[in-house]
C-alpha cells in the first residue's frame, strides 16, 4: 500500500511539474516599440509616429493587434500594411489569434486563407507563432508568405522581444523588434 501511494505521488508531482512548464509566459498587456533596439525595420515601420502591439492571452488562446500610427503604406496599396514588408505583421489586418494548445487554426483572410500555429519551446521561455498566409495574386498567381514571430520576455517581464524570419515572393527577410510595456 505504501508503495502505491509512493508511486502516485510522484506520478501527480510530475504531472504538476511538467503542467507547469507547459504553460505560455503570459505576454498580455500593451507594447510599444523601441526602434532604437530594432533591428530590420520596414520603412512604414520606420516613418511610423508609433508602433505597437496589443497582446491579450489566456489559458486557451493569445492575440496579436499590431496598431501603427503614420507611416507610409507597406508596398501593395492604400491600407495594405499587412503586405508582407519587414517588420509589419503579415496577412489580413486586424487582431490575429493562436490557439496555445498547440492546434492550427485556418479561415478565410481577404482574398485568400491562413493558417496560424503557436508553439511552446521546450525550455518554456519562447512562444512561436507561425502565419502562413496563401492568397491569389491579381495576375492568378497563387502566392503563400509566412512569417514566424519568436516571442519572449525579459527577466522582470517589462520587455518584449520579437526574433521574426519571414519568407515571400521577395524572398527570406529577418527582423528583431524590441517592445517595452
Amino acid at each position: 500500500m505504501r508503495k502505491l501511494l509512493f508511486a502516485f505521488g510522484l506520478t501527480s508531482a510530475l504531472v504538476f511539474a511538467l503542467a507547469a512548464h507547459a504553460a505560455a509566459p503570459n505576454f498580455a498587456g500593451t507594447w510599444t516599440l523601441d526602434k532604437s533596439k530594432s533591428q530590420g525595420l520596414s520603412q512604414r515601420i520606420q516613418n511610423a509616429e508609433s508602433v505597437s502591439w496589443v497582446i491579450t492571452q489566456t489559458d486557451k488562446q493569445i492575440t496579436v493587434e499590431e496598431k501603427i500610427q503614420g507611416g507610409a503604406p507597406a508596398a501593395g496599396g492604400p491600407g495594405s500594411g499587412q503586405g508582407g514588408g519587414r517588420g509589419s505583421m503579415m496577412g489580413a489586418p486586424g487582431p490575429r489569434s493562436y490557439n496555445l494548445d498547440g492546434t492550427e487554426s485556418t479561415g478565410d483572410a481577404g482574398r485568400g486563407k491562413f493558417a496560424r500555429k503557436a508553439t511552446l519551446s521546450s525550455d518554456g521561455k519562447t512562444l512561436e507563432l507561425v502565419n502562413k498566409n496563401m492568397f491569389t495574386n491579381q495576375d492568378g498567381n497563387e502566392i503563400t508568405i509566412t512569417s514566424t514571430d519568436k516571442l519572449s520576455l525579459s527577466a522582470d517581464g517589462k520587455v518584449l522581444t520579437v526574433a521574426r524570419h519571414s519568407e515571400s515572393p521577395r524572398g527570406p527577410q529577418d527582423s528583431t523588434l524590441v517592445f517595452n510595456k
